[in-house]
């Protein structure tokens, strides 16, 4: 018996055959194609390290003023932008000043007034004064009008201070600012009633240059004194870390040393002076401050976002010649600003990836591209 195949099966066995002959067998691999992925890495370089010391800091502005109402009335004019610098001088705010100028007024011809008193007093004492020469007047006349003439005499020295005095207090309804710096918010609005008894108007803070002061205990005081020779303060420069972990560029000097202790704490308190032009430090910042003093050695530093740890410790991934990530255990020192002082592990000249961390693993070939210097 012979068996015949449906022409629809026949058709559709030979295009399977059809298509497993056209197959060379071979998948495609997207892994193999991709590019090596790309990493940031920073050479490891040298740097001259002194010994440091860190403490906990505060900055302080120089000069600070808080301007106040020294007469009473209603406030008329605001003429500053508040956060504004300001120079030593500058009308800042304006009193009414119609009552203290008829104040003025008043007492101008109250002295006209006196000085005709007196005037009139100087004629009477010189008259009698005469007829007592000439034995026609009596010695009761003539001082008594000698007393009167001291008395208009009293009384206009009297009112010229009363002058003053009004001159003086229509100076204060001109609120100018004693300090240059920058002028903070302004408490009272225009139309509001000020006056002694008032708060601050508005506050001045200076600049540049500006202080950071911070404790020091008394264990470390005597420790420098024991090792230092010399004025103490000039062996050491301090340098203050922000808030984001960069150090700022400009170094202090310490320039006052209290002179009691803080019996709660044991410590005194240390003021540095430092160098302010562009406004970075603000006062009442916190910041991180570093003493740095003795003689310098040099040291591996490498970022801090570089050194990642685990349960073994801390570690970074090194880009060797053939470009492949290789993890190297290191030995860390103190912190240097936005680096981290190597004791062991690596060698100068060595790059360690900084971004990129994530994407990588061990053994595998990257494209490395350099961080610019100050990156």
């Amino acid at each position: 018996m012979r068996f015949v195949l449906p022409c629809r099966v026949m058709f559709l066995f030979g295009v399977a055959l059809a298509l497993f002959g056209c197959g060379d067998g071979k998948q495609a691999n997207p892994a193999a194609s991709a590019p090596p992925p790309a990493v940031t890495v920073v050479k490891v370089s040298a740097e001259e390290i002194r010994p440091t010391a860190t403490f906990t800091g505060r900055i302080e502005a120089k000069d600070k003023v808080d301007l106040r109402a020294r007469v009473d009335g209603f406030l008329e004019k605001r003429l500053f932008t508040e956060g504004a610098n300001v120079k030593e001088g500058d009308l800042l705010f304006v009193i009414e000043k119609g009552l203290y100028q008829a104040a003025i007024d008043q007492v101008k011809a109250s002295i006209e007034t006196a000085e005709a008193t007196l005037k009139l007093a100087d004629i009477e004492a010189e008259r009698q004064t005469q007829l007592m020469a000439r034995n026609v007047g009596a010695q009761a006349k003539v001082d008594e009008v000698t007393a009167k003439q001291g008395e208009a005499r009293g009384n206009l020295l009297a009112q010229k201070a009363a002058l003053e005095k009004a001159q003086l207090q229509l100076s204060y309804t001109d609120i100018r600012a004693p300090i240059a710096g920058r002028i903070g918010r302004s408490a009272l609005s225009v139309g509001n009633f000020v006056g002694p008894s008032s708060n601050a108007l508005a506050t001045i803070v200076s600049q540049d240059p500006i202080y950071v002061t911070f404790p020091v205990t008394q264990r470390e005081i005597l420790a420098v004194r024991k090792e230092q020779t010399g004025n103490v303060t000039d062996q050491y420069v301090i340098y203050v870390q922000l808030a984001d972990g960069s150090r700022y560029d400009q170094p202090g000097k310490i320039n006052f040393l209290d002179v009691t202790v803080n019996q709660g704490t044991d410590t005194a308190l240390v003021r540095a002076i430092f160098s302010n032009p562009r406004r970075i430090l603000v006062d009442g910042q916190l910041v991180k401050v570093v003493a740095e003093f003795g003689k310098g050695e040099s040291a591996l530093v490498v970022p801090q976002q570089a050194m990642q740890i685990d349960q073994t410790g801390p570690y970074v991934l090194v880009v060797d010649k053939d470009n492949k990530i290789q993890v190297r255990r290191i030995e860390t020192g103190a912190n240097r600003g936005a680096g981290v002082v190597i004791r062991k592990g690596l060698t100068a000249d060595e790059r360690v990836v900084t971004e990129g961390i994530q994407r990588v693993r061990p053994g595998q070939v990257v494209s490395p591209a350099e961080a610019k210097p100050g990156a």
